[in-house]
């Protein structure tokens, strides 16, 4: 995908910034990764796991509030926001009924595949605003590098636990999650490549479709499981992590 959008916009693969840009995609998006060996590594109890997510879905509320639509509304107005909202609450909503019908008609169940189609729905553009920072010469945003890296690790421990739980392999779990991170990493480059080229509006568009997707993610999926398998607790973790996602925000 990078190497077809820099050979579109002209940008050689050699150029020092590709590099870097791939080098941050990589360091925001590893923490897919590592959730993945960190629910490898140990059996999460379900309290415990439910104050993760919680403490997930916090971050990403902060995320998609502070950053991605006020990003986005500040760059072309509410209209672009609006619009990729809308698309990427679609993009979610037909991409889970999909990943439901596959796995019924497998006999299998969805087990933890709800997260991890978030995490690749919201990780793409998400991660792709990171690159196109880097393009306009701001270098890249440290905040939300963090709060990316932050949020993603509940993701994917939830997401990893649960397909653990229903008897997939670790071989699988984690190749699934390799894909995923490669994936969310290399969209970073395609941000970086397309930015000199698109809009002010398309970049909006693509905030609100990160903040679209992980709106109809965290309300059908993460915020229910939290509450599920922590309780009441989970209200308090989500507090908590929205606290430390926007200071890490508002500080940048």
């Amino acid at each position: 995908m990078a190497a077809r959008v820099l050979a579109l916009s002209g940008i050689p693969w050699h150029h020092e910034l590709v590099w870097e840009s791939l080098v941050w995609g990589a360091v925001a998006a590893s923490s897919l990764l590592l959730g993945t060996l960190l629910a490898i590594a140990r059996r999460w109890p379900p309290r415990l796991l439910g104050v993760v997510l919680g403490f997930g879905a916090g971050a990403l509320i902060a995320s998609v509030s502070l950053d991605l639509v006020a990003g986005g509304y500040q760059e072309a107005g509410a209209l672009a926001v609006a619009a990729g909202l809308s698309l990427g609450a679609l993009a979610y909503y037909g991409a889970n009924r999909a990943v439901d019908r596959w796995t019924a008609r497998s006999g299998g169940n969805a087990a933890g595949a709800p997260l991890a189609l978030g995490a690749l729905l919201d990780g793409i553009p998400e991660q792709a605003v990171l690159g196109i920072g880097l393009a306009a010469g701001g270098g890249v945003s440290v905040a939300l590098l963090v709060a990316i890296f932050v949020s993603n690790l509940p993701e994917s421990i939830g997401s990893s636990a649960d397909m653990l739980a229903a008897g997939r392999r670790r071989n699988r779990v984690i190749g699934l999650w390799m894909l995923v991170t490669a994936v969310c990493a290399a969209a970073t480059v395609a941000g970086f490549a397309v930015a000199d080229v698109i809009g002010a509006a398309a970049q909006a568009g693509v905030n609100g479709f990160a903040a679209g997707a992980l709106l109809v993610m965290l309300t059908n999926s993460m915020i229910p499981e939290a509450r599920e398998k922590a309780g009441n607790l989970s209200g308090l973790a989500a507090v908590v992590g929205f606290a430390v996602a926007a200071a890490l925000m508002l500080l940048d």
